[in-house]
């Protein structure tokens, strides 16, 4: 338990234990200690026949979680040895896994900004729900990294190919999207969500959700699928770029001018990882595929470079190596891959992800 204090905050009321995020002066940006504690209290609710349904929420008034504390590991990348980010990956990634197979319901409200670590703490549950305030999206490349947390198998499995572009270019999307998109379940008005939760404590999930949940607005992509799905659909990194620059569609242009803002290395990385999740099956080999792809990671210039530029300096203007797609070789993306020995994360067992990238 954690004291009113703590970064998570715990209470159980009724049938339903409450997690609280609570770091709201950095939109809860989630670390190893929260990790740890969030971990420890699923365990023991688990095993407490008074807790019935679990229920996660962000404190303050912007969303539930804005992902991972990079700072931390812009730190350990360039100044230590990447033992530390490494570690917190695979406690994270075994509590995204823990989530996912959750033995009771599990509801995530993502409310507001959810992005990253974020969308590993919520999208994996049993019950997602999304707001009018909702802006969910896995904008990794961006910084020079790769989507993890689950976010590869995620984005794998929604429709055609929106989650590729989801993936490269980091796009935040609404409720009407999350819901396509396979990444949210219900939409509740975000003035009845206290309501919803409240509810959760003095009845079954399913008839707290039938007082509060409503059709959802309409999103933007499903009228996007007609240069989304034929453009991405490409084997490249560049000639998906091509199709999406000579698509007569404006959105297509912006997206490829997106994509030519963002580190080389992470989109042809995570257009291979994403490939690769499609084949790889249940959601513990597409982790363990993606400890591989953030271990190699931190020995890369472009993850310092990418949290320095959006979030140490701020002055928006990464200088990526390689700077184009052409300068990343087949070579330098199968690193990404190559297997960690005996430090791998495991939740799948053994050679889980062996499969050679492509």
């Amino acid at each position: 338990m954690t004291g009113i204090d703590g970064p998570v905050l715990f209470h159980t009321t009724g049938r339903a234990a409450r997690i609280t995020l609570n770091r709201p002066k950095v939109l809860n940006a989630l670390n190893h200690e929260m990790v740890r504690l969030i971990d420890e209290a699923l365990r023991r609710w688990e095993r407490d026949p008074a807790v019935e349904t679990v229920v996660i929420t962000g404190a303050g008034e912007r969303g539930l979680c804005a992902g991972g504390d990079i700072r931390s590991i812009h730190d350990d990348a360039r100044d230590g040895d990447g033992t530390a980010s490494a570690a917190f990956w695979h406690d994270e990634y075994h509590l995204n896994a823990r989530i996912a197979r959750y033995s009771k319901p599990y509801v995530a409200v993502m409310d507001g900004i959810v992005m990253g670590g974020g969308v590993g703490l919520s999208a994996h549950g049993s019950v997602r729900i999304v707001t009018e305030r909702s802006r969910v999206a896995m904008p990794e490349t961006g910084i020079g990294f790769v989507p993890d947390v689950g976010g590869t198998y995620l984005l794998a499995h929604a429709p055609g190919e929106l989650g590729t572009h989801l993936a490269l270019t980091g796009a935040h999307i609404g409720a009407g999207d999350a819901l396509l998109c396979g990444l949210a379940d219900h939409y509740v008005p975000s003035d009845a969500v206290r309501h919803l939760v409240d509810d959760l404590a003095d009845m079954p999930v399913r008839e707290a959700l039938a007082r509060h949940v409503r059709p959802s607005p309409e999103g933007e992509l499903a009228g996007r699928r007609k240069w989304i799905d034929p453009c991405y659909a490409a084997g490249t990194v560049e000639e998906i770029t091509d199709r999406l620059l000579a698509h007569p569609d404006p959105a297509a242009k912006e997206a490829a001018e997106t994509l030519l803002a963002r580190s080389p290395t992470a989109l042809k990385v995570t257009l291979v990882a994403l490939r690769r999740a499609r084949r790889l099956g249940p959601l513990e080999r597409v982790l363990d595929q993606e400890y591989r792809v953030s271990c190699a990671a931190l020995s890369t210039p472009d993850l310092v470079e990418g949290i320095r530029a959006q979030v140490i300096d701020k002055d928006r203007n990464p200088r990526w190596s390689p700077d184009t797609p052409a300068g990343v070789t087949d070579a330098d993306v199968r690193r990404f891959f190559a297997p960690l020995g005996e430090h791998e994360l495991g939740l799948a067992g053994p050679d889980s992800t062996t499969e050679d990238a492509r």
